[in-house]
């Protein structure tokens, strides 16, 4: 009885001297053996009070992180450096590396081996080298795609680079997407019916275009004007599309009874279609076309527009670090799933900040050498680097740019599985928000502001 008397005199003790004590502060009532996630909690939670209200000035409203770093972030190396220049170090980070190494595609991908300090988490592999791809060689050309299968990320186009000799004939056929080319060099001449018999054709040479849409079936054959003959880009607006999955005329033809095929065209010889390949034909070698092929006359006349487009003789428009030329549906009507822009960026410029608000971007690299960052949100972002030849592929509405990191110009491709090109310039929209929102956001001074473009830069120099 007397212990238990005693203890609770004692306990009573205790809590006096705690309630009389001074009041810790917040930084003393964190244990020193606290994590930095849990301080770092503790002092977030005890700051609160501190932020500031709507009448502080606006430079106190980023205080409660960090700055940005303002480090360059350039790429360490490029293609003509030393085999020994690559390494996965930038600064103090990384280390030597130690295994076996393929150097040749170290040199070519600075920014993947040694990336930028602001690169972070994930956004997808945003590269694919035609050169990777699998060639279907064919008697009289060959053809290799980019799809799904190589660039998982690329889900709204695929693409097939293709290239014929003097005379060869991609034969007649169709698919359930619809068809975008770009003529790489010499001249294509090209056929098609639409669902009213109404017929087309045109020859289309090095920098101009063509577009058939889902379900018209056409062929394309290389004519005599360059010796060599014709290398084309086609684009598909379906990233799942494969180009040997397409309808052939001789491969349908090949799985019809002969009697079904004899009564389909009301032809009583049985020897007449004896002749009939058995098996596809895909590219096959054939004579040279005249120039001045004209297609049959049908009674439904000629397709209501066109579908070829000069985009080599349309005006380009003059940038300070480049130019830029656009078609869309705007300008080449019946092109109604894909628009595009030819852009090119003089050594040491840059396609400027931006984004496509609802459309991917399928990006292919005519000449020169660049690099491009892709932010995913969340702080995801990662860097690749391009030369001719190359793809690259951006989503929806993530934010990128596009910088010539060599000493000649660079000439690209933007494509998009939309109707009309459009894009969000970052310089553009900062300039027409009200400049106390912009500097409550990034700390700009006036003078920094009153830089900001309310025109688009599109290309800087």
């Amino acid at each position: 009885m007397f212990y238990c008397k005693s203890s609770l005199f004692l306990l009573a003790a205790l809590c006096r001297v705690a309630i009389s004590a001074p009041a810790a502060s917040s930084s003393a009532s964190i244990p020193e053996s606290a994590s930095i996630t849990e301080s770092a909690s503790i002092t977030e939670s005890a700051s609160a009070s501190t932020v500031p209200s709507a009448t502080d000035s606006a430079s106190l409203a980023v205080t409660t992180v960090p700055f940005a770093s303002t480090d360059p972030n350039e790429p360490l190396w490029n293609n003509s450096s030393p085999d020994s220049a690559p390494s996965p170090q930038r600064g103090t980070l990384g280390a030597p590396l130690l295994g076996p190494d393929n150097i040749p595609v170290d040199l070519q991908n600075p920014d993947l081996f040694a990336p930028p300090t602001t690169d972070n988490g994930d956004t997808g592999n945003a590269k694919w080298p035609f050169a990777m791809s699998h060639n279907r060689l064919q008697t009289g050309g060959w053809a290799r795609q980019e799809n799904v299968e190589v660039m998982p990320i690329a889900t709204g186009m695929a693409s097939v680079d293709m290239r014929l000799e003097a005379g060869a004939i991609r034969e007649l056929h169709w698919h359930k997407t619809s068809e975008w080319a770009y003529v790489l060099k010499g001249t294509s001449q090209v056929t098609a019916v639409n669902a009213d018999g109404q017929n087309f054709i045109a020859n289309v040479g090095p920098g101009d275009l063509w577009f058939f849409p889902p379900g018209i079936p056409h062929s394309i054959q290389a004519t005599g004007d360059d010796p060599e003959g014709s290398e084309f880009l086609l684009i598909f607006d379906d990233g799942a599309f494969s180009e040997d999955s397409t309808f052939l005329l001789t491969d349908w033809l090949s799985h019809v009874p002969a009697e079904v095929i004899s009564k389909n065209f009301q032809v009583d010889n049985s020897e007449a279609f004896a002749h009939i390949p058995a098996k596809e034909l895909y590219i096959f070698p054939s004579t040279v076309p005249p120039d001045n092929q004209q297609a049959p006359t049908s009674p439904q006349g000629t397709v209501p527009q066109s579908y070829a487009f000069s985009f080599s003789t349309l005006n380009t428009t003059q940038l300070s670090g480049g130019s830029v030329k656009i078609v869309d549906s705007t300008n080449f009507p019946i092109s109604t799933t894909i628009s595009a822009a030819e852009v090119t960026v003089e050594p040491g410029a840059m396609r400027e900040l931006h984004w496509h608000p609802t459309m991917d971007e399928w990006s292919f690299f005519l000449e020169g050498t660049g690099r491009m960052t892709v932010f995913a949100s969340q702080s995801n972002a990662r860097t690749f680097n391009y030369q001719a030849g190359d793809i690259g592929y951006v989503p929806a509405s993530m934010g990128h740019y596009v910088e010539n990191t060599g000493n000649t110009t660079m000439k690209y491709l933007e494509i998009f599985n939309a109707d009309r090109f459009e894009d969000i310039s970052l310089n553009q929209w900062l300039a027409l928000t009200p400049p106390s929102l912009v500097k409550a956001h990034l700390n700009l001074d006036d003078e920094t502001i009153a830089k900001l473009s309310k025109t688009k830069p599109v290309v800087i120099g």
